[in-house]
């Protein structure tokens, strides 16, 4: 039985690569190069190297595992390179659109008749409508991120576009930290489900609303309390969003179709990302200006 390890590792690789499926990974480590020999024995465990079959049954089998993967080491970031220290102990929640494959759309009318007028549509991405960006087809990225010196995504999660942010928040919030006190979200969190989740944490959240502030029965209730939370939160994860979606070229339609392989690609993406930020803490370099010649240049 081969260590899950193993996979993640060839997860990242494919990230890094630009490999979409497990036969492109297997074809590509068995190029004869110097640099894929020494790729090959990485991956070897016990001098055995998993068969074609193997790599696809098991990546197949990784999208299960990722969130957890990914909150278990946003959790051990956060004790390594400790981001609340100089700025409080905030996390912003946020949802991203991936557009899907090939940038082609189901439509609504075709999606009723059950008609897919092209092969190359993605049947299980979705539609979502965006204040700024109008309607979308594709699939959601839902992140929890630390605000202050460094961003650090603590919990992620991919579905289709058309699934509510306040339904996946609960579980980011399962993830976060204990050093964790607030949660900044902007109105899709604004849910009594939310609300719950973080209160049974020892969470404050802190999400916009329509109308006016509330009346200040506390100091999180004034208004300049809660201005000062909104912008916090939209600079962090909107700066977050756009250098993520610089790194890994995600603001063109996703390389794969298909739910499984998605969450593998994007997910795995945020996992890269996670290490990118150990690897150049390890080496004294910045963390916010780089990363994307960084990951070029491995």
């Amino acid at each position: 039985m081969y260590d899950h390890k193993l996979f993640l590792k060839a997860l990242v690789i494919m990230v890094v690569l630009r490999l979409t499926t497990a036969y492109e990974l297997w074809q590509v480590l068995h190029e004869p190069t110097c640099e894929m020999a020494t790729l090959r024995a990485l991956l070897t465990q016990e001098e055995r190297f998993p068969c074609r079959r193997t790599w696809e049954r098991r990546l197949a089998h990784l999208p299960d595992t990722l969130p957890t993967q990914i909150a278990t080491l946003g959790r051990f970031l956060v004790e390594v390179l400790d981001p609340f220290a100089p700025s409080g102990r905030a996390v912003a929640l946020d949802s991203t659109l991936l557009r899907a494959f090939g940038g082609r759309v189901w439509h609504k009318k075709d999606k009723q008749q059950g008609v897919v007028p092209h092969s190359g549509i993605d049947i299980e991405a979705g539609w979502t409508k965006s204040g700024h960006h109008g309607w979308g087809y594709g699939w959601k990225l839902h992140l929890s991120v630390s605000c202050g010196a460094v961003w650090i995504p603590l919990a992620a999660e991919l579905t289709p576009a058309n699934c509510p942010d306040n339904e996946v928040a609960p579980r980011l919030v399962d993830e976060l930290p204990l050093q964790v006190r607030f949660v900044l979200g902007d109105t899709h969190y604004n849910a009594p489900n939310v609300r719950e989740r973080c209160e049974l944490g020892g969470q404050t959240l802190i999400a916009s609303g329509y109308g006016a502030y509330p009346r200040p029965e506390s100091p999180l209730n004034s208004q300049a309390v809660r201005s000062f939370f909104h912008k916090l939160r939209s600079i962090t994860i909107e700066n977050f969003n756009q250098q993520f979606k610089t790194i890994f070229d995600a603001h063109r339609p996703v390389p794969t179709k298909g739910r499984n392989r998605t969450q593998n690609w994007a997910l795995g993406a945020i996992l890269t990302y996670q290490l990118l930020l150990f690897h150049r803490w390890k080496h004294n370099l910045p963390l916010r200006i780089g990363l994307k010649y960084a990951l070029k240049a491995t």
